[in-house]
């Protein structure tokens, strides 16, 4: 068992500014995305170039900022927006959806595509190796936070936290979506692939490894379980990013296969 460390999640404050373990964990994943920008842009199959990266980061963090809170607020906290409409924009107090932060990042790198002359696929092949760092460091965030915990356990790893020992669920998913599949991302990547087969991948791995870790994850108090009494809400927005991902995967190299043939 581990004792839970009590992190204050306030790293230290000047006058009504507060600088939060939380923010920064979101402000490092993004550093280590534009580093990892800027070393891929001179790989030779890259289609970004290193006067494209500054941007291409800058409209990501966007969309992942925009895209995670909008979604956060819709889909697991709309009763709380009901009674206070600012809590859409207390960013700082946590509350961010993957999910809506991947439909925000998907709309960001179109426009993008779109204004110079890009493939969405070849923007988002580029960008998927860069974004599970940021998704790790985001569940250590909440982990710092006390938040989304796991169930009840009796493994040697176990948390105790208020008295209960917990799965640390946020470091499972900091683990798999994030350095796992940074891992296996940045490895299949690093030779060209066809298009849609890096970005069906990501969805495909994403997918799974969020799929798996919600057995373990207590569901939000005001959600529960939606379905046979073990379904959450991170099971049901997982499972379409499965078959859609590996769908890609197939049409890519089925693609491919075919311009060979050809």
């Amino acid at each position: 068992m581990i004792v839970y460390p009590e992190i204050d999640p306030i790293i230290f404050q000047i006058g009504f500014l507060k600088i939060r373990w939380y923010g920064l964990m979101y402000v490092i994943g993004f550093l280590f995305a534009w580093w990892l920008a800027r070393r891929r842009c001179h790989v030779k199959h890259s289609p970004i170039k290193a006067d494209q990266v500054d941007d291409l980061i800058f409209n990501a963090m966007l969309g992942v900022i925009v895209g995670g809170r909008i979604g956060s607020v819709v889909v697991y906290n709309w009763a709380t927006f009901l009674e206070d409409p600012l809590y859409l924009f207390k960013i700082w107090e946590g509350g961010m959806s993957f999910h809506g932060g991947l439909v925000g990042v998907l709309v960001a790198m179109w426009l993008f595509a779109r204004k110079r002359g890009l493939t969405m696929w070849q923007v988002t092949d580029f960008i998927g190796p860069l974004v599970p760092l940021g998704l790790g460091f985001g569940r250590i965030g909440n982990f710092i936070n006390g938040e989304l915990w796991g169930k009840p356990t009796e493994v040697a790893w176990g948390v105790l936290y208020k008295g209960q020992v917990l799965h640390p669920s946020q470091l499972y998913e900091a683990a798999l979506e994030g350095f796992v599949l940074f891992a296996v991302l940045w490895w299949f990547s690093s030779r060209p692939r066809p298009y849609m087969a890096v970005s069906g991948l990501f969805l495909t791995l994403y997918g799974i490894f969020r799929f798996y870790i919600e057995f373990y994850r207590v569901p939000d108090a005001h959600i529960g379980y939606l379905l046979a009494d073990w379904v959450t809400m991170g099971q049901i927005l997982s499972a379409p990013m499965i078959i859609i991902g590996a769908t890609m995967l197939a049409m890519a190299y089925r693609s491919r296969n075919k311009e060979a043939a050809a």
